[in-house]
C-alpha cells in the first residue's frame, strides 16, 4: 500500500469517527436507578447509568449527552424534552437528572449517547420509566376482613393461623380506546393481584417486607394489556406474610394486624379522559376460599373443595361475600417500593424419587435450595396430600426436622375429587433439599415435580472456576447459600423459625456477595430497614427489620450499616446509601463514643467471635479460653475503622466539618488499643487468640516494627497449633484470608481454602453439604441447632477468590471498578483460575494457567476503565513489551507493574 493510500485511509477513518457513524464503540446497558425500565420511581433526581463496549484498546469516554421526554417520539424534538443535558464533558458513566420537576404518575422516556476518543456512539434505544404517586393522589381506603372468621384461626398460640382473604371489585370501563392503565397496590402482608382473571405480575410475596410501623411499600404495574372495554374485575388475594403474627409464644416476633389492601387503578383514554378505581367499602371480601392457612414458617394449607371458580372475573356471583371492612392504615409511611421483587429465578427437577418403608415418597433435589414445589399429582376425593420439607435426612431416610425448631415446613392439599391436580403455594417458601410426599395414589415422575427457586430479582454477574475441586464446590455452595438467603433483605437462614436480617452475617459478606450477584438495590433497601429499626437514642438493632427486638449496641454486628453503604459506593458507584443515611449513622457513632469509649478503648462487645470452631467435634461452643479474643479488641479495632469511613462519608454527604472529629477519635482508639491491650514484649494482643491479633494487623493498628511478630503469632496458632485449620469465628473469618495474603502467607490461605478436614469449608462439602453451615461442625456438635444453609462463616472467602485468586479488585480510591488492581497470588498447587465480573463499568475478565514456573494470563479491561497489573517476575522473568493499550511498565520489587487501558491482553506463553 502506498503512503498516499495509507493517508487516505486515515482521513476516511477520522471522518467516519468525527461524524459519529463509527460502531467500534457501543453503548451498553443504559439504566435508571440501576433498573432497565423501573415503574414507580419516587426520587426527584434519579440517576442514569450506562457503560461502553468495544473491541478496541484504550477506549475512553470524554463526554455524554442525555435526553428525557414524556413522549417517546419527543426524544428527537427539543420542544418536547423535559431535560437535555447537552454535551457534558465528563468520563463519568452516570448522571443525575437535573431537568424540569418530574410529574407524579407519569411515563417518561430517555436515551443517552457517549463521545469517545474512538468516535460518538449511536443513541441508545429509548428506555421507559414512570414516576410514583403522592399521598394526595391515592384517594383510596385500606380494606380487608377485620375479624377472625374461620374455625381454627388464631393469633395467640405458637402456631398462628389465618386464612387468605379474597377481595374483588367489578367496575364498568369506558368504550373508548385505552391509552394507559396503571395499578398502584399494597397488600399486607403479601398479595396476588388479578385483572379480569389474569395475574397482574409474577412477583412473589409482594410488596417487599418492612417494619410496617415505620414504612410500607406499594408496587406499580402497567396493566394496559389486561384491561377491557366495558366490564372489568379487579381481584386480590391477601396472604399473611410478615404482617400477621408468625409466632406469639416463646421469643416474640412483631405482628401488626390482620391483612389489608390499598389499591388505585388509573385508566387514561386516548381522548384524554381518565377513570380511577380505588379500594373502599364497595369492594366484596371473603375468607372462605381454598387457602385456609398460610404461614411462612409452617406452610400453606389449600382445600380444593373450597375453590371459587371465576371469582376474579366479571359476572361472578358474590352474593355470599361480605362488604369489605374499611380498616385503619398501617402506622408506617407509604412509599413506592425501591427494589426489585422476589421472582422465580430458576426451575429445578429432582435427581431421584424413591418409595420409603413408610409408603411415603422421598424426593431428593440433589441441592439444598430455597423455593416452592410446583407439583402435579393424583389424589382421591377428600384425601390430604402432605408435602414436608427438610435439609437433612435421618439414617432411615426419613426427614430430619429437629433443626427447623418450631417451623412445620409442611404444605397440605385437600383434593376435591378423584383425579390429577397441579398446585403450588402462593404465600410460602421453604429451605430444603428433601421433600416427603404422602397421600398420593401413585408415585410421581420427575417431570411432575418442579421446584421454583425464589429470591430477589437480580442478575448473576460473576463467574469463578479453578482446577481445584474443593474450591469449586465451596464456591457452588456459596452461590446457592447466598441467593437462598435473599428475601427482600439478607437473612440468616431460610428454613427454620427465624429467617431474620442478622447484621453480623453481612458486615463483610455483602462484599463477597456483590461479586456474584448485582445486589446493590437489595442492600440499598436494607439500609432503610436498618434506619427504621434505629432507637431514639441512636442504637441500631442487630436484626433489621426489627421483627425481633434485638438492640445490643454492638460494634461488629451493627457496623454492617456502614460497611454495606461503603460496598454500594465502592463496588457499584452508588453513594445514595451514604448520603441518605449519614445523619442516622452519625447518631449511632455518637452513641458509641458517648457511652462505650473509655480511655481510648471501646468497652462494649456482645457476641464476641461468634461460632468459632470448638476444640472438639462434639462441642457447640469452645470451652478453651485461648481461642476466645477479648471483645474490646474486636470492638475497638472495628470502630476505629468505621470512624475513618465516616470521615469519608461526611464529605460525600456534604458535612466535611464532621471529619476531623472522627479522625481524632480514631487516633485515640489506636493509641488506647495498643496501650491497654497490646503486649510489647510478646507482640500479642490480649490472650493471643487469632482474631484478637488479626483485626489490628489487618486494619494497620499494630505499632510500627511489630507487624511481622503479630503475623507470626497468627501463623503459629493457625499452622502449628490448629494444624493448618481455621480457628476464627464470624468476626475473624471476615479478615483471615486477605490478611494472610496481604502479609505474604498466601500459601497458608490456600491451605485453609482447600482443607477437607474439620474445621474448614471443604469439610462441610466433603460431608455432603451443598450450601454453607451455621456451625463449622454442624453435623456432629448440635445438628438440631445447625442451619445447613447459612452464609456467615464464608467471611472474606468469596472476596479472596475474586481479588486474590482471580485478581479482580476495585483499586484503592476507585468506585465502580473504573480502575482495577490485578494482583493474583498464584499459590503453589493451583494450576488454573478463570473468572469474570460484570461490573457497573463493564465486564472484567481474568484467566490464568500456571505450570510450575510458567504462566499464561489473559485479562480483559472494560472500555473507559484502566488497570494496574502485577506480573510476578518469578513467573515472567522477561520484562513485558510495550504495546498498544499498555501505558507503562515499571519494576516493583518482585513484580512487573503494568499500566493498562481498556482492552484484552495476554501475558506469558
Amino acid at each position: 500500500m502506498t503512503y498516499k493510500k495509507i493517508q487516505l485511509l486515515c482521513v476516511l477513518l477520522y471522518f467516519c469517527i468525527a461524524s459519529g457513524c463509527s460502531d467500534v464503540v457501543r453503548l451498553e446497558s443504559p439504566r435508571l436507578e440501576m433498573q432497565e425500565a423501573p415503574l414507580g420511581v419516587s426520587v426527584p433526581h434519579p440517576v442514569f447509568s450506562w457503560h461502553l463496549d468495544s473491541d478496541r484498546k484504550g477506549v475512553e469516554q470524554n463526554a455524554y449527552e442525555i435526553r428525557v421526554s414524556p413522549i417517546l417520539e419527543g426524544l428527537d424534538s427539543e420542544s418536547s424534552l423535559v431535560w437535555n443535558s447537552g454535551k457534558v464533558a465528563s468520563d463519568a458513566m452516570q448522571a443525575v437528572y437535573d431537568g424540569q420537576a418530574l410529574e407524579q404518575g407519569t411515563d417518561y422516556y430517555w436515551k443517552v449517547r457517549a463521545y469517545t476518543n474512538e468516535g460518538t456512539t449511536a443513541w441508545s434505544k429509548a428506555h421507559r420509566f414512570s414516576t410514583a404517586i403522592g399521598a394526595d393522589r391515592w384517594q383510596a381506603e385500606w380494606i380487608g376482613e377485620d375479624r377472625l372468621s374461620n374455625p381454627g384461626e388464631n393469633r395467640d398460640s405458637l402456631y398462628t393461623r389465618l386464612a387468605a382473604r379474597y377481595l374483588r371489585k367489578e367496575f364498568a370501563g369506558g368504550q373508548k380506546d385505552i391509552r394507559r392503565a396503571m395499578l398502584y397496590i399494597s397488600g399486607l402482608g403479601a398479595y396476588e393481584a388479578y385483572l379480569n382473571g389474569e395475574r397482574v405480575s409474577d412477583d412473589f410475596l409482594a410488596p417487599a417486607l418492612t417494619f410496617y410501623s415505620k414504612l410500607v411499600y406499594y408496587n406499580t404495574y402497567d396493566v394496559t394489556r389486561l384491561l377491557h372495554k366495558g366490564d372489568n374485575t379487579l381481584g386480590v388475594i391477601l396472604g399473611n406474610g410478615r404482617y400477621f403474627w408468625l409466632r406469639a409464644q416463646g421469643k416474640p416476633i412483631a405482628g401488626f394486624g390482620l391483612p389489608r389492601l390499598l389499591a388505585r387503578l388509573e385508566v387514561e383514554y386516548e381522548d384524554g379522559s381518565r377513570q380511577a378505581v380505588v379500594t373502599d367499602g364497595s369492594w366484596k371480601v371473603t375468607s372462605k376460599g381454598p387457602i385456609i392457612a398460610n404461614n411462612e414458617y409452617d406452610g400453606e394449607e389449600y382445600d380444593a373443595r373450597k375453590e371459587l371458580p371465576g371469582w376474579n372475573r366479571s359476572g361472578y356471583d358474590d352474593t355470599g361475600w361480605q362488604p369489605a371492612d374499611v380498616v385503619s392504615a398501617p402506622a408506617g409511611q407509604l412509599c413506592a417500593q425501591p427494589c426489585p421483587p422476589i421472582r422465580v429465578m430458576e426451575r429445578v427437577r429432582p435427581v431421584s424419587i424413591t418409595r420409603i418403608p413408610s409408603g411415603k415418597y422421598l424426593v431428593d433435589m440433589g441441592q439444598n435450595m430455597v423455593g416452592r414445589l410446583n407439583a402435579t399429582f393424583t389424589a382421591r376425593k377428600d384425601s390430604v396430600v402432605t408435602m414436608r420439607f427438610s435439609e437433612l435426612l435421618n439414617p432411615d431416610s426419613t426427614l430430619y426436622v429437629a433443626n427447623l425448631r418450631s417451623a412445620k415446613a409442611t404444605d397440605l392439599f385437600t383434593a376435591a375429587a378423584d383425579g390429577k391436580y397441579t398446585w403450588k403455594p402462593a404465600f410460602v417458601f421453604h429451605g430444603f433439599r428433601y421433600i416427603e410426599l404422602d397421600g398420593l395414589t401413585e408415585m410421581p415422575a420427575a417431570k411432575d415435580l418442579e421446584v421454583e427457586v425464589l429470591y430477589d430479582d437480580m442478575a448473576t454477574i460473576g463467574t469463578f472456576e479453578t482446577d481445584n475441586c474443593v474450591i469449586n464446590q465451596v464456591y457452588s455452595n456459596a452461590y446457592w447459600g447466598i441467593r437462598g438467603n435473599y428475601r427482600n433483605m439478607p437473612t440468616d437462614c431460610p428454613q427454620r423459625d427465624e429467617r431474620h436480617g442478622w447484621m453480623g452475617d453481612r458486615t463483610t459478606g455483602c462484599w463477597g456477595e456483590s461479586f456474584i450477584f448485582e445486589n446493590c438495590l437489595l442492600y440499598r433497601k436494607w439500609l432503610q430497614d436498618i434506619e427504621c429499626s434505629q432507637g431514639d437514642n441512636g442504637c441500631i438493632s442487630v436484626v433489621s427489620p426489627q421483627y425481633w427486638y434485638e438492640r445490643a449496641d454492638d460494634i461488629t454486628w451493627s457496623g454492617a450499616y456502614i460497611f454495606a453503604a461503603e460496598m454500594m459506593y465502592r463496588h457499584f458507584g452508588d453513594k445514595s446509601g451514604i448520603v441518605k443515611h449519614y445523619p442516622s449513622m452519625k447518631r449511632w457513632a455518637e452513641l458509641i463514643i458517648r457511652q462505650y469509649v473509655q480511655d481510648g478503648v471501646v468497652i462494649r462487645d456482645c457476641f464476641g467471635d461468634w461460632c468459632l470452631p470448638p476444640e472438639s467435634l462434639e462441642l457447640i461452643f469452645s470451652k478453651d479460653p485461648t481461642r476466645k479474643p477479648d471483645g474490646r479488641i474486636l470492638s475497638t479495632a472495628t470502630f476505629r475503622h468505621i470512624l475513618y469511613l465516616l470521615a469519608d462519608f461526611a464529605s460525600l454527604a456534604g458535612h466535611p466539618e464532621d471529619a476531623d472529629g472522627y479522625l481524632a477519635c480514631a487516633s485515640s482508639l489506636k493509641e488506647g488499643l495498643n496501650r491497654h491491650l497490646f503486649n510489647y514484649e510478646t507482640a500479642q494482643y490480649g490472650n493471643n487468640a487469632v482474631t484478637g491479633n488479626l483485626l489490628p494487623l489487618y486494619y494497620g493498628l499494630v505499632p510500627e516494627g511489630y507487624e511481622q511478630r503479630v503475623l507470626n503469632s497468627i501463623v503459629e496458632k493457625t499452622e502449628v497449633e490448629r494444624d493448618g485449620h481455621v480457628s476464627t469465628g464470624v468476626v475473624g473469618i471476615q479478615y483471615l484470608m486477605r490478611c494472610l495474603t496481604k502479609y505474604g502467607r498466601q500459601d497458608l490461605a490456600y491451605k485453609l481454602a482447600t482443607q477437607e478436614t474439620y474445621p474448614s469449608w471443604g469439610y462441610m462439602a466433603k460431608r455432603g453439604s451443598t450450601t454453607i453451615w451455621e456451625l463449622w461442625n454442624g453435623d456432629t456438635a448440635a445438628p438440631d441447632m445447625n442451619s445447613a444453609n447459612h452464609v456467615m462463616l464464608l467471611g472474606d472467602l468469596v472476596i479472596w477468590y475474586y481479588e486474590n485468586l482471580a485478581g479482580i479488585k476495585n483499586a484503592e480510591g476507585s468506585t465502580g471498578f473504573r480502575h482495577i488492581e490485578m494482583k493474583p497470588c498464584f499459590p503453589d498447587g493451583l494450576g488454573r483460575v478463570s473468572a469474570t465480573y460484570r461490573s457497573v463499568s463493564g465486564t472484567i475478565g481474568s484467566r490464568w494457567e500456571r505450570d510450575g514456573d510458567s504462566l499464561s494470563w489473559t485479562v480483559t479491561i472494560p472500555a473507559n476503565c484502566s488497570a494496574t497489573l502485577y506480573l510476578p517476575v518469578a513467573l515472567h522473568p522477561e520484562k513485558p513489551v510495550l504495546a498498544e493499550g499498555i501505558r507503562g511498565i515499571t519494576s516493583q520489587e518482585a513484580y512487573w507493574q503494568v499500566e493498562l487501558s481498556s482492552g484484552t491482553y495476554h501475558f506469558g506463553k
